[in-house]
């Protein structure tokens, strides 16, 4: 097979054709063969008409929000969020040359049902929108560029060529992507999160809906939660892995607030963490604090950072913030900055050392990182910007002083003393952004 430099030349030729490929009636084969990506002629104009239908009903401005981009798109077509998942497995295999698996057979069934049912040029232009947008733009938020590296034709004397596309990253002519301003504006939105780490970021951590939507509505940029507040919340330990269901629906009426979320999830819950990072990236939250603290102890680098990976792999759009607990347990201080960048190089997007305080070893894991230093409010925030700090999180600090206040209130009435008067207004908590 020869490969093509020039693509601008292949892609605006009409004489360079896209591989043709079988007609079918069902699974993978029927979805190649119904939609504008593998079609000429009439056909393909048919079809592309389809898809450019498919998106005009969806502003891109409306998909700049977290969370795995497909999900995203879905929900703005008035589809499942859950739809991401078997997109995911149609697009590995969605290529002509690639063998396609019964799984993935399985998932176009299941695709067609949800679109209503109809093995229609429509339903497969729908599907097709989606799986398109599932490798470009995971690849995207990977760093791959070009996203899509090559394409194939069938020049005139019938050889198959490969075009590169480091100059075309959405192809070019008849069979140019019709989505390129939705592909930006989802992987912008997966990407908001992190680009409030290019200044420091005071993060409030939330307990429940109602104090999640107060500190949104207090102007915070963005809300995450506290593993603490969430388990003791619920009658649990916290730190034991026992708030997995817990976490997960607290995150479910989170993704619903105007502000990206990240989710406290103490050291992965156990189990298999692809999964967990799978379903919370598709909820649509932006983050994650994953802590290396194991009880009393610390985990192993090589296993912490083989966890780190996992979230990054499975869901590539998640802000990964590892905690190194060597300061908070106080064990093992002097290994501080080798987990802190064993965690990084497994792709951690920032690392939180929470009980940090000394600003010499600050500005230190500040210089020895390439990416965003995390810790609690122990400094003044001039100092800790100062000594070049992008995240400040507040732990269970906002829980532990809501339960103070709402116990000395309760005395208060109790002991006959004035009662605070600074307090929200029954209207104003009854309008907090509902769920």
């Amino acid at each position: 097979m020869a490969s093509y430099g020039h693509a601008m030349d292949v892609l605006t030729d009409s004489s360079y054709v896209v591989p043709p490929v079988p007609a079918a009636a069902v699974g993978v084969a029927w979805l190649r063969a119904s939609v504008a990506r593998f079609s000429e002629g009439a056909d393909h104009v048919r079809r592309r008409a389809v898809a450019e239908r498919v998106l005009g009903g969806v502003a891109p401005g409306s998909l700049r929000r977290a969370g795995e981009p497909v999900a995203v798109l879905a929900e703005a077509m008035g589809l499942p969020r859950s739809v991401a998942a078997d997109v995911a497995l149609v697009a590995s295999c969605y290529q002509p040359h690639v063998p396609v698996p019964a799984e993935a057979d399985a998932a176009v069934g299941r695709l067609v049902e949800v679109c209503g049912g109809a093995w229609d040029e429509e339903t497969a232009g729908r599907i097709g929108v989606l799986v398109q947008a599932s490798a470009a733009t995971r690849a995207l938020l990977a760093g791959v560029e070009p996203p899509v590296p090559v394409t194939r034709r069938v020049a005139p004397d019938g050889s198959v060529v490969e075009v590169e596309l480091r100059d075309a990253w959405f192809g070019a002519g008849r069979h140019a992507c019709p989505g390129r301003a939705h592909a930006s504006a989802l992987v912008e939105g997966s990407r908001a999160f992190h680009r409030l780490h290019d200044e420091l970021l005071v993060l409030p951590n939330a307990w429940d809906f109602a104090s999640a939507a107060a500190f949104a509505r207090a102007g915070f940029a963005a809300v995450g939660t506290t593993s603490l507040g969430v388990a003791v919340a619920h009658g649990l330990p916290d730190a034991a892995g026992v708030a997995r269901a817990e976490t997960l629906a607290l995150a479910r009426l989170l993704v619903r607030l105007p502000v990206p979320v990240t989710v406290d999830v103490e050291a992965g819950f156990g189990g298999d963490v692809r999964e967990l990072a799978a379903e919370l990236w598709e909820l649509g939250v932006a983050g994650v604090n994953v802590e290396d603290g194991r009880g009393a102890g610390l985990a192993d680098p090589s296993e912490h950072a083989g966890i780190v990976r996992a979230f990054k792999e499975a869901a590539p759009g998640l802000f990964v913030n590892a905690r190194v607990d060597t300061h908070w347990l106080s064990v093992d201080q002097g290994s501080t900055l080798r987990r802190a960048r064993t965690y990084a190089d497994a792709g951690a997007d920032g690392v939180f050392v929470p009980g940090l305080r000394d600003e010499h070893e600050i500005a230190a894991t500040v210089a020895a990182l390439s990416v965003p230093l995390n810790t609690l409010p122990d400094l003044p925030l001039r100092t800790l910007r100062a000594l070049g700090v992008r995240r400040v999180s507040t732990g269970s600090l906002p829980f532990r002083a809501a339960l103070a206040a709402a116990v000395a209130a309760a005395t208060a009435v109790r002991a006959d003393r004035p009662l605070p008067t600074d307090l929200p207004t029954y209207l104003e908590t009854t309008t907090l952004p509902t769920p």
